[in-house]
């Protein structure tokens, strides 16, 4: 794992050599071992390089240049399978000039061009310059795992792993309102930052002489619901043993000690399971244990998993002091905003594993995106997709939704919400709950704010950017899963929890379940044998059972969540939260009032314990935004003074 930064300009020029090894210094955890910088002698690009030693340790560094000194390129992630393509390269008489994993890519675009990437597997951002054609490629892998970033300034682009390096490399550091009015920095491919996108998973872009050119070369395709019904429900449940422990198998290869981080879930027992019978030997695994709250700490199912392989075990606690100290730098690493602080968690974690002596960890991440294991997903089959279910059953957990939830689809959802209904012909879960808590988040707005972007229908603009093709012909619960994986697994999932939290630390976090052979496989299997009556992740958890403990392969879907701020206000947390949302910060953020803010701190040691548990997600998102304001010195575009005491008094 590695981290990178690129400039492309159409006419030569120099560069400002101080300002990208400014950036390179920005994100050295990325890469603590080697730091290189190449320039293009035409003097149309550059790239630069910060390396975390993982394969080919003694003559892997980059960036890698072809011998013949038209090809370049950078490279954040890790290549599986890389043996035999390069065995296959050779024979096709590509000469090799370092014992990276990452060299095979500038060989396949030699001879296939960007067809050529297609061959790759694993999690990666790839950044190659081509100065015969004048042109520099961006690839960033299938789900989006590794992360890369670029925007345009004074007439060049700018390519980074993170946000902070292009910052760093001199672009400016501004709020982008539209992207937080229509949540497009989860949504989209948007960030928060002014000029700065993503890009997507599965998809490249490309700057030359005729300016930036998109495409996709994967994406997720779901069977189809006229695609004829599998019956061999054995045969599935093999093939989807095979499909993981080839993927996990894979991914044991490294040239450094490796661990397993163990939340108490099926999805990392697993992972330990497999990885311990495959490697023959015991393994180091590290457990999260959040000590304030027992609802919230999984160490003792996380025991049972480490005892049933024979893993070293070790326990990570983890108090709201502990969460109070590390949240500011835990989200400069995030670049977007903590709405729970288990992203906080993850971050001490990684610092534990590194300060341990490792450099990768294997991890359960992906399960619940590729297999249906969140409950939303298990609601939207109970509501709308309940072939070959039991009929008693799915009658039996809908009367407890409707108990529960005092029925569906509240007439005060969004506008486009409804809307989006009634282009899918049915409602979507996860949809509905983060459109709910946004409205709620909308009432703090500021006047002018709102005004601003009133009618912006985030989740319009959301559904118009999809690719309908994937859509169109499947079942309700795929339909939701797509959305899904568009939108908060790499925007939420894979960043909060995933990358940023472990490369802060200089950890490489290696995910296979997310393995593209793995979820075009689960992409084609039937919704009934994903979500089973009140078992999510059916299949799943049949083809891991001979790795589980009993107690886990019984056990329920549990959130990884830290135990919320609000519900133990006397702790160090919260008295962060009150600090910053008192402090100057609130005033001069452009989204929010801040009287209303205020009145709602003022009265939230008054509401039940329920009312204070929903509003965290809102309270913490809130103080992000002020310390991401404060640490990136991000400034607003708007020319009226951000709030006045004529506002507050209205």
């Amino acid at each position: 794992m590695c981290g990178f930064i690129g400039v492309y300009q159409r006419t030569p020029s120099s560069f400002d050599e101080r300002a990208l090894i400014t950036a390179l210094t920005t994100i050295h955890h990325r890469g603590p071992d080697e730091r290189s910088l190449w320039h293009d002698p035409a003097g149309r690009a550059v790239l630069g390089h910060v390396r975390l030693s993982i394969i080919g340790l003694d003559n892997g560094k980059q960036p890698i240049v072809a011998d013949q000194g038209d090809l370049a390129l950078v490279v954040n992630g890790e290549l599986y399978d890389h043996e035999r393509i390069r065995r296959e390269l050779q024979a096709l008489g590509c000469e090799f000039k370092t014992d990276s994993d990452s060299e095979i890519a500038l060989h396949l675009y030699r001879r296939s061009g960007l067809a050529g990437l297609k061959q790759l597997r694993g999690e990666f951002a790839i950044l190659l310059f081509d100065r015969q054609r004048r042109l520099m490629l961006a690839v960033r892998d299938r789900m989006g795992i590794k992360p890369m970033f670029y925007a345009q300034h004074r007439g060049a682009w700018y390519f980074a792993s993170e946000i902070k390096a292009l910052l760093a490399a001199g672009v400016p550091a501004e709020w982008d309102e539209d992207a937080y009015a229509s949540r497009a920095f989860y949504l989209r491919d948007h960030t928060l930052f002014k000029g700065v996108r993503s890009v997507q998973p599965g998809c490249w872009v490309m700057a030359d002489s005729g300016g930036l050119h998109h495409g996709r070369y994967w994406d997720m395709e779901f069977a189809r619901q006229d695609a004829p019904d599998p019956s061999d429900e054995q045969g599935m449940i093999e093939a989807v043993r095979a499909a993981v422990e080839k993927s996990v198998r894979l991914r044991l290869r490294a040239d450094v000690p490796m661990g397993v981080y163990l939340s108490g879930g099926i999805d990392s027992s697993a992972m330990l399971g497999v990885a311990t019978q495959l490697s023959g030997q015991p393994l180091d695994a590290f457990n999260l244990s959040f000590t304030d709250m027992d609802d919230y700490d999984e160490n003792r199912f996380a025991r049972l998993a480490a005892e049933h392989n024979g893993a070293r075990f070790h326990t990570v606690a983890v108090s709201q002091d502990d969460l109070a100290d590390n949240f500011e730098q835990a989200l400069w690493h995030n670049e977007t905003p903590f709405f729970n602080a288990h992203g906080v968690a993850k971050y001490i974690l990684s610092r534990t594993v590194r300060d341990a002596g490792m450099k990768v960890v294997l991890t359960g991440e992906g399960a619940d995106e590729v297999f249906a294991g969140y409950p939303h997903f298990r609601r939207d089959m109970l509501l709308y997709n309940p072939e070959r279910q039991d009929p008693k059953l799915v009658t039996q957990l809908r009367q407890r939704i409707q108990e529960s939830e005092n029925g569906y689809q509240r007439p005060d959802m969004p506008q486009d919400i409804h809307w989006m209904v009634e282009q899918l012909s049915h409602g979507v879960s996860w949809l509905d709950n983060q459109a709910g808590w946004f409205k709620a988040l909308e009432a703090l707005y500021r006047k002018d704010f709102r005004d601003r972007f009133e009618g912006t229908d985030p989740y319009r603009q959301f559904y118009d950017r999809l690719d309908h093709r994937n859509l169109e012909g499947r079942d309700p619960v795929h339909k939701s899963m797509y959305l899904w994986a568009k939108s908060y697994l790499p925007n939420f999932v894979l960043t909060t929890l995933g990358d940023r939290m472990e490369m802060a630390n200089s950890i490489e976090g290696r995910v296979p379940l997310l393995d593209h052979h793995v979820v075009e496989l689960a992409c084609q299997m039937p919704v009934w044998m994903k979500v089973r009556g009140s078992t999510e992740k059916y299949v799943f958890r049949e083809a891991m059972k001979s790795y589980l403990p009993d107690a886990l392969y019984k056990r329920k879907k549990h959130y990884f969540r830290a135990p919320p701020a609000t519900l133990q206000q006397k702790g160090r947390l919260y008295q962060l939260v009150r600090d910053v949302l008192n402090g100057s910060e609130l005033d001069s953020l452009p989204f929010f009032d801040p009287a209303r803010v205020r009145d709602l701190l003022h009265r939230l040691p008054k509401l039940s314990v329920h009312e204070q548990g929903l509003l965290d997600p809102m309270l913490m998102e809130l103080t992000s935004l002020c310390l991401l304001q404060n640490r990136y010195s991000l400034s607003s575009s708007n020319s009226q003074p951000l709030w006045s005491a004529r506002e507050e008094a209205a």
